[in-house]
């Protein structure tokens, strides 16, 4: 189980540092992401949250450009990282993806599925679904292919192993990436540092 962001930075972005990345695709983010995905996943996180009043700046016409294009990843509590927790089952090769509208902030979904009411989705476009039978986890990679799915089964006690583990690596990448912004954009690093520990660690209200 891997912590994994799908990648949607704006094409020909030149504000900082980014990697080859396919757009829609995923990248690993955990405490050993390349610093060039580094700055491809804080693009993409970026590029997808709305500012607290919604109405987002043109880098193109501000005089920080760096700072309109993060505008709605500062003034957020909602950062919007999508993408969620990655299973691959190393014996068939079986991968269970999040899909579309899933977000990396909704990782205690699969603690709902552990310890809750047994039941978690984790998005759409694939339909991703996990089910809590007895001592076994059921992982249906696609609901919408009915009984033609791919299923990952399991254990109960190495799925709880899993999430603790791949929240871990989350709570590394957000630790990371900081460190990463205050070598790249050090005028925005402490800011940067606090919107991304949201991901993790989302704003609740009372």
């Amino acid at each position: 189980m891997q912590p994994v962001l799908e990648t949607a930075a704006p094409a020909d972005f030149g504000l900082w540092p980014i990697g080859t990345f396919t757009p829609h695709g995923f990248v690993v983010v955990d405490g050993a992401t390349a610093p060039a995905d580094l700055g491809t996943a804080l693009a993409s996180i970026a590029q997808g949250t709305v500012p607290l009043d919604g109405d987002a700046p043109d880098p193109a016409e501000a005089d920080d450009p760096v700072g309109a294009f993060l505008s709605g990843l500062l003034t957020s509590p909602y950062p919007y990282a999508p993408g969620g927790f990655r299973v691959t089952d190393t014996g068939t090769g079986t991968v269970f993806d999040p899909g579309c509208c899933n977000g990396l902030d909704e990782w205690r979904e699969w603690l709902e599925v552990l310890d809750g009411d047994g039941t978690g989705g984790f998005g759409h476009g694939p339909t991703p679904l996990a089910q809590r039978r007895g001592d076994v986890v059921r992982l249906t990679v696609d609901m919408d292919l009915k009984q033609d799915s791919p299923v990952i089964e399991v254990p109960v006690d190495e799925l709880r192993a899993l999430v603790a583990r791949a929240e871990q690596d989350l709570r590394d990448f957000v630790g990371r990436a900081g460190r990463w912004a205050e070598r790249h954009l050090p005028d925005h690093a402490a800011a940067i540092a606090a919107a991304l520990a949201r991901i993790p660690d989302p704003v609740t209200e009372d």
